[in-house]
C-alpha cells in the first residue's frame, strides 16, 4: 500500500526569510502514487507472490503465457496491503527478459495495481534492465553488488540511475561476502562512494544489506557476528546517515530453530541494540516479540551475553537454559509472576497480552485505589494501550493482538462506566461542567453499502487510543450522518465504502457538509477509495479537511494530527497542497495507452471455432433452490488465505502459519477461527441458502447475450457486457464475456448459468451478543468467517453445477487446493467485478433466479447484497472462458453501451466511472 503524504511539513521546511521550501532527503518511491520512507517509517511490506519462485499459480500462468490472468495475483497482493510489488521472472524455462517486459507492460495498464512501486528482482541484470525499460514511476532494483568488480558495478548502477531506480546493495566484493565488522563497513562505504561520487546517486536512494549471521552455533568464530553487525550498522549510519540498513533478523537465532521461546527473546534483545544503532528495517517474527523489559530476567541476561558476546561460555549457558524449555516453546512452569505486581502493572500487562481472566477484579481494585473512576482509564489503562499502540505502529504487534487488547479495554471500561456516569451527573449538577474525552469520532458505511469489517477494525484501533467512537453501522444516508454529527458534537467524521457507487455517495456527503456549514474534518477509507479520487472528487467539495486513510494503523496518526490544535493547521495545509498537486496532475495527465475504436475492438474478439464446437446440454435447466444447506459441508471448501488478509496478516496459506514474521500470530488466529467455526457449524448459528439457474442463451450482438428460459414463469433477458478497448499485442484478443457464448447465427443453442448464495442469515443476533459482551475480537472473527463461508458456498455450488446439474465436467476430481487455484473448466464472473463492472446487470441476474424470494438476499439501492456474506454471479462453461479485467474504455464504447442499456450517456458514465479513460 502507498504511504500517505499527509503533511508538507513532513517533507519540506521553509527557508528563513524566503518563504520557500527545501525538499527533505527521504527515500521516495512511486508507482502511480508515492511511497515516502520517512525517519519514523518502520517496516515496509513487499508483496512477493508475483515471483515465479514464490507462487506456483503465478509461475504456471506465466509459463503458459496467461499474463493477463497473472495480473490477478498482483492485484491480490496490492489489495492485501503490499507497499511494494516484487516481480521476479527467474526460471530456467522462461525467457526472463521477455516475460518481465510483457508482464510489466500489462501491469502498467492496470492503475489499481500499478499505483504502488515495483521492485524489479532478478539475479540476471539483463532481466532487470528489461524491466527498467517498462516500469513506470520510481522503482527499486534488487540487487547490485561489487562481487563482479567495480567496472561492472558502476555500469549496472549507471543504468539503474538512468531509469531513476533506487538500489539494494548487497555486502559483497570481488573476494566474497562481508563477514566482519570492518568488511561490512568497508564494502558498504566503498559502494556508497562509488554510487554517490562516480555514478551520482542520491544517498537516500541506497539500501544496504550488511548480512546478519547466526550466533551461538558452537563455532567460536561466529560468536561476535551480532556485535559486528550492530557496530557496523552504527558506523554505516554515521558515515552514510541518509542510506537505509536492512537485514534478516531471524538469521541471528538460526541455531535455536524449533525453540521459539529462546528465538523470540534473542530477536527482541538483538533488535533492542540494533535499532538503537540505526537499523531501519528487517524481517523478524514480530507477532511474538517480547517487550525487552518483560523478558524473563535470566533469559534476557543469557541472550545479552550471547548477542553482545560478553562471556566465553555464553553459548553453553544459553543452550543449557534452552533445554529447560518445552518443545512448544513455553517455559516448563507457567509464568504468573506478573500477578505479584501493582494493580497498575497488572492492568497494563493484561492489556498488552490480551488477558481477560483477571480484569474484573483488577479493575475494581484500581477503582477503589483512585480518587475518580476516570483516573483508572486515563492512568493504567491508557498506559497499557499506549504500549499496544507503539508495538502496533512499529510492526511488533499485529491486528488480531490489538483487537484482543481492545476486548480487555472494553471490559474494563464497561465496569467503570456506571461509576463515571454517576460522577458525570454529579459534576454537571454541581458545576454545570462536562468530563472531556480524547475526541469523538463518527464512523459510518455510506448509503447503499453493507460492508463494514474494515470500518470496525478502524473503530477498534481508535478506541484503543482513547477516542470515543460513534458507529452508525452500514447503509447510513447522508442526512443521518450529518444529523448525528451535529447532535453528538463529533470532532471527526469517517466514511467507509467497498463498492463503486459508494464513491459518489461520499462526494454527496462532502457537498452536504459544505452546504450545511460544517467545519469538522472528513476521513475517507475503504477498498474502492484512493488518494487520487479523494483529491480529485471529494476534497474539491469541502474545504475543512478531507483526508484519505489507507488502513487502521494510519488512522491513529491522522486522527491525532487533526485533533491537535497546534498541529492541525499545518497538517491540513499540507494535505491541501498535496491534494491540489494530485488533482492538477490528474487533470493534466497524458494518455499513454492506445485504444481501438469499439467497432474494431469487437472485431478483435476471442477466436473460437464455433462450427467445431458443440455446447454441452445441461442435465437440468431452469432454477433450483437450496435452503439451510449443511454448513459443515460448506466449510470444507474454505479458502483460508483471504481470511488472514482481513486481519492484515499477509502470506500464502498454509505457509503463513510458519512464516518468520507473522507465523505465530497467524497460527493462534487460525486456531481461534477453527474453534469458532466448529461452534458455528455445530450450533447452526448461520443459515445458508442458495439458488442456481441454467438457461439457453446465444450471443445476438458483439457484446450482447440473449437468455431465453424454457420455463414460462421466467422472463427472457438480454445481458449486456463490455469489451477491453486498449490496443493489444498482435494475436491477443480484446476480451468480452460475450465471446464465450455461441453466436445465434451458428444455429447452436448455448447456455449460461447464474447463482446467488448467502451464509449471512441469522448473523445479527450473534453480533449483538458479542457487542453486549464488548467482544470485538469474536465479532470481527464471525463476520470474517461468514464471508469465507459464502465464498466457499459459491465454490461448492459451482463444483456441483459442473459435475451434476450442468454436467459438462462430470468426471472432474479436484482437491480443494486445485479449486482455489481455479484449475477447473469454466468461470463464474460477478456483476460489479473486473470483467463485468456494471453492477446494474445484477438486477437481471436476480430476476432470472428470483433470488430474493429463493435466498432472502436483497439488493440495496447501490446494488450491494444484504446480508453482506453473499456472493452472486454468472456461470460460463466454455473451456476458452477466462477471467480478465476490463481496464479503461473510451467514450465511443460508453455511448454504445448506453444505447444498448437504454440509458443516457451520463447514466452510463456514473456506473462505469472507474473504467473511464476520460474525466467527467
Amino acid at each position: 500500500m502507498s504511504e500517505v503524504i499527509i503533511n508538507n511539513t513532513d517533507i519540506s521546511e521553509p527557508i528563513a526569510g524566503e518563504g520557500q521550501r527545501v525538499i527533505k532527503p527521504y527515500l521516495r518511491l512511486s508507482g502511480l502514487e508515492p511511497l515516502v520512507v520517512r525517519p519514523e517509517t518502520n517496516f515496509i511490506n513487499v508483496g512477493e507472490r508475483t515471483n515465479v519462485t514464490g507462487s506456483k499459480k503465478f509461475a504456471r500462468l506465466i509459463r503458459e503465457g496467461h499474463f493477463e490472468e497473472a495480473l490477478s495475483v498482483a492485484r491480490q497482493q496490492v489489495e492485501s496491503g503490499a507497499q511494494i510489488l516484487d516481480v521476479n521472472m527467474d526460471d530456467a524455462l522462461l525467457d526472463g527478459e521477455a516475460a518481465m517486459a510483457t508482464f510489466l507492460n500489462l501491469l502498467a495498464a492496470e492503475p489499481d495495481i500499478s499505483r504502488i512501486p515495483i521492485m524489479i528482482d532478478s539475479s540476471k541484470f539483463s532481466v532487470i534492465e528489461a524491466g527498467l525499460k517498462c516500469v513506470q514511476g520510481k522503482c527499486i532494483v534488487n540487487s547490485i553488488s561489487l562481487k563482479e568488480g567495480e567496472a561492472k558495478f558502476i555500469e549496472q548502477a549507471h543504468i539503474c540511475r538512468s531509469y531513476g531506480a533506487a538500489v539494494v546493495v548487497m555486502a559483497f566484493d570481488e573476494h566474497g561476502q562481508a563477514d566482519t565488522e570492518e568488511k561490512r563497513v568497508q564494502f558498504s562505504h566503498r559502494a556508497y562512494k562509488i554510487l554517490t561520487e562516480v555514478v551520482g546517486y542520491d544517498p537516500q536512494d541506497i539500501i544496504f544489506d550488511p548480512n546478519i549471521f547466526a550466533i551461538a552455533t558452537g563455532i567460536e568464530e561466529h560468536n561476535n557476528y551480532a556485535v559486528e553487525f550492530i557496530s557496523a550498522t552504527r558506523r554505516i549510519k554515521e558515515l552514510m546517515p541518509l542510506a537505509k540498513v536492512s537485514g534478516g533478523v531471524s538469521n541471528v537465532s538460526f541455531s535455536f530453530r524449533g525453540n521459539e521461546t529462546v528465538r523470540e527473546a534473542m530477536h527482541s534483545v538483538f533488535l533492542f541494540h540494533a535499532i538503537k544503532a540505526g537499523m531501519d528495517m528487517g524481517i523478524v517474527n514480530a507477532g511474538m516479540l517480547q517487550i525487552y523489559d518483560d523478558i524473563e530476567p535470566q533469559l534476557r541476561e543469557l541472550c545479552e551475553d550471547a548477542i553482545l558476546n560478553r562471556r566465553e561460555d555464553a553459548t553453553e549457558r544459553l543452550i543449557q537454559f534452552a533445554e529447560t524449555v518445552k518443545a512448544k516453546g513455553k517455559v516448563v512452569e507457567k509464568d504468573e509472576t506478573w500477578r505479584t505486581g501493582t494493580v497498575e502493572e497488572r492492568l497494563s500487562h493484561a492489556l498488552v497480552n490480551g488477558i481477560t481472566d483477571y480484569i474484573d477484579g483488577d479493575t475494581e481494585e484500581a477503582r477503589q485505589k483512585y480518587p475518580r473512576p476516570l483516573d483508572v482509564i486515563e492512568g493504567p489503562l491508557m498506559a497499557g494501550m499506549n504500549i499496544v499502540g507503539d508495538l502496533f505502529g512499529s510492526g511488533k504487534m499485529f491486528l488480531p493482538q490489538v483487537v484482543k487488547s481492545a476486548r480487555v479495554m472494553k471490559k474494563s471500561v464497561a465496569i467503570l462506566t456506571p461509576y463515571i456516569e454517576e460522577e458525570k451527573a454529579r459534576i454537571q449538577a454541581e458545576q454545570g461542567g462536562e468530563i472531556k474525552n480524547a475526541g469523538r469520532i463518527l464512523l459510518a458505511t455510506v448509503k447503499g453499502d453493507v460492508h463494514d469489517i474494515g470500518k470496525n477494525i478502524v473503530g477498534v484501533v481508535l478506541a484503543c487510543n482513547g477516542y470515543e467512537i460513534i458507529d452508525l453501522g452500514v447503509m447510513v444516508p447522508a442526512e443521518k450522518i450529518l444529523q448525528t454529527a451535529r447532535q453528538e458534537k463529533v470532532d471527526i467524521i469517517g466514511l467507509s465504502g467497498l463498492i463503486t457507487p459508494s464513491l459518489d455517495e461520499m462526494v454527496h456527503v462532502a457537498r452536504e457538509l459544505k452546504r450545511q456549514d460544517f467545519n469538522i474534518p472528513l476521513i475517507i477509507g475503504g477498498a474502492t477509495t484512493s488518494r487520487t479520487h479523494t483529491a480529485v472528487k471529494i476534497a474539491q467539495e469541502y474545504g475543512h479537511g478531507v483526508v484519505h486513510v489507507l488502513d487502521a494503523s494510519r488512522s491513529v496518526t491522522v486522527t491525532g494530527s487533526l485533533l491537535n490544535k497546534a498541529l492541525k493547521p499545518d497538517f491540513l495545509a499540507g494535505i491541501k497542497s498535496e491534494y491540489e498537486k494530485l488533482s492538477e496532475a490528474f487533470k493534466n495527465k497524458k494518455q499513454t495507452k492506445q485504444f481501438l475504436p469499439i467497432a474494431v475492438a469487437q472485431e478483435n474478439k476471442t477466436v473460437i471455432d464455433w462450427p467445431a464446437f458443440t455446447p454441452v446440454k445441461p442435465k437440468m435447466t431452469g432454477i433450483r433452490k437450496f435452503e439451510q444447506y449443511d454448513l459443515g459441508e460448506i466449510a470444507k471448501y474454505i479458502d483460508w488465505q483471504p481470511f488472514f488478509i482481513a486481519w492484515e496478516l499477509h502470506g500464502k496459506f498454509p505457509q503463513i502459519l510458519s512464516d518468520e514474521v507473522v507465523g505465530v500470530e497467524a497460527t493462534r488466529l487460525y486456531n481461534d477461527a477453527k474453534e469458532l467455526l466448529k461452534k458455528i457449524v455445530a450450533e447452526k448459528w448461520l443459515t445458508a441458502n442458495a439458488v442456481i439457474g441454467i438457461f439457453p442463451a446465444n450471443r445476438v450482438a458483439p457484446d450482447s447475450v440473449k437468455v431465453t428460459p424454457e420455463q414460462p414463469d421466467i422472463a427472457p433477458a438480454q445481458l449486456e457486457f463490455l469489451r477491453q478497448q486498449v490496443k493489444k499485442a498482435p494475436g491477443q484478443a480484446n476480451l468480452s464475456l460475450a465471446d464465450f457464448i455461441a453466436p445465434a447465427e451458428t444455429g447452436k443453442t448455448d447456455y449460461i448459468g447464474g447463482f446467488a448464495v448467502t451464509t449471512g442469515i441469522g448473523i445479527e443476533q450473534w453480533l449483538d451478543k458479542f457487542k453486549a459482551e464488548h467482544d470485538d475480537y469474536n465479532s470481527i472473527m464471525l463476520k470474517a468467517l461468514a464471508d469465507r463461508l459464502a465464498e466457499a458456498f459459491a465454490e461448492l455450488m459451482h463444483e456441483r453445477v459442473r459435475k451434476e446439474f450442468w454436467g459438462y465436467a462430470s468426471e472432474e476430481h479436484l482437491t480443494n487446493e486445485q479449486l482455489i487455484k481455479e484449475e477447473y473448466a469454466g468461470i463464474r464472473p460477478a456483476p460489479g467485478y473486473p470483467a463485468c463492472p456494471d453492477h446494474t446487470e445484477k438486477y437481471k441476474l436476480f430476476d432470472l433466479l428470483n433470488a430474493t424470494e429463493n435466498t432472502s438476499i436483497t439488493l440495496t439501492e447501490s446494488l450491494a447484497m444484504y446480508p453482506a456474506s453473499s456472493v452472486s454471479g454468472w456461470y460460463f462453461a466454455n473451456p476458452e472462458g477466462k477471467y480478465f479485467g476490463l481496464g479503461k474504455i473510451e467514450k465511443d464504447q460508453v455511448i454504445d453501451y448506453a444505447a444498448r442499456k437504454g440509458w443516457t450517456v451520463e447514466e452510463a458514465e456514473q456506473w462505469l466511472r472507474p473504467n473511464l479513460e476520460y474525466d467527467i
